[in-house]
């Protein structure tokens, strides 16, 4: 478990380096060399390592978008040298962030009680968050924990930034299906520039003609609108905004609601059954 309350001293720096730079000339990195980790679950990698992790993990997770197990090491192992960092420094530059790099808060069953939160009003934020894991068979226990980045402070961001991404989709109100999840990727994407989430719109290939055509239409061109001109998702102090109306949140964070995604496949569904059972009716008569 990456620690929960250790302080961050809050000053933009690059996030440390796996071996000391000054005084010691590094051992030579291999299998029966390894550095100790820094904290609980850490694995580090060779740069080696990582780079075969990452293309094995972007070929596979491609192969099966349900390997959420391989997003997330795709995930950490495209973060760094850069990105990862960048993401921390916007959390350092905002009070909220500053405060969540603070605290150290993590979102789970145990410190979010979805029954309280099925309690709050209908239009609040724990509401629509509770309601939409509950639509969408969801857990917030199902996140990995990170493991292959270096610095403690950096992988707290990169479980963080993990752990809020089903407020994302109760925020938007995009589902699970890939369709959802490929929209609600481009969206981080603009947002938060993690490699992983501009690799994830390689999915698109394993969409249907219609999904595909309605993602290029649609949930690209809002994804990439509303990803650039809304403020750092990543600093959203989620705890402190459960009981606020979520439309007033959306309003503040610079984020328009996407067409609702069911709403439209099931719709599309109805005609296309009419269409059906007119062509039957109209086939029954040309018959007689």
């Amino acid at each position: 478990m990456i620690p929960g309350k250790a302080a961050s001293s809050f000053v933009r720096r690059p996030c440390r380096a796996l071996y000391p730079a000054v005084g010691h000339a590094p051992k030579l990195f291999s299998v029966l060399n390894r550095p100790a980790p820094k904290y609980e679950g850490h694995v580090p990698l060779s740069v080696t390592e990582r780079s075969v992790l990452a293309v094995g993990s972007a070929i596979t997770s491609l192969l099966n978008p349900r390997r959420g197990d391989l997003i997330a090491t795709l995930g950490e192992t495209t973060a760094t040298p850069y990105f990862i960092y960048r993401l921390r420094d916007a959390m350092l530059s905002s009070p909220a962030g500053r405060r969540i790099l603070r605290d150290r808060p993590r979102i789970t069953s145990q410190t979010m009680s979805l029954q309280h939160l099925r309690t709050l009003p209908e239009n609040s934020v724990g509401r629509a968050y509770a309601s939409w894991l509950d639509r969408e068979g969801v857990s917030p226990d199902t996140r990995d924990q990170v493991r292959y980045i270096d610095d403690e402070e950096c992988a707290y961001v990169m479980q963080r930034y993990r752990e809020c991404h089903d407020f994302y989709h109760a925020v938007t109100g995009l589902p699970v299906m890939v369709e959802g999840e490929v929209a609600l990727k481009a969206f981080e994407f603009a947002n938060t520039l993690l490699p992983m989430t501009g690799l994830s719109l390689f999915a698109v290939a394993r969409l249907k003609p219609a999904e595909r055509s309605r993602f290029w239409r649609t949930y690209l061109p809002w994804a990439l609108t509303n990803g650039l001109r809304s403020k750092d998702i990543i600093n959203v102090y989620w705890e402190e905004q459960l009981e606020r109306d979520v439309d007033d949140l959306r309003a503040e964070l610079g984020i328009e609601r996407p067409p609702d995604l069911r709403e439209t496949r099931r719709a599309l569904r109805e005609q296309r059954k009419a269409a059906k059972a007119k062509r039957e009716r109209i086939g029954g008569l040309g018959a007689n």
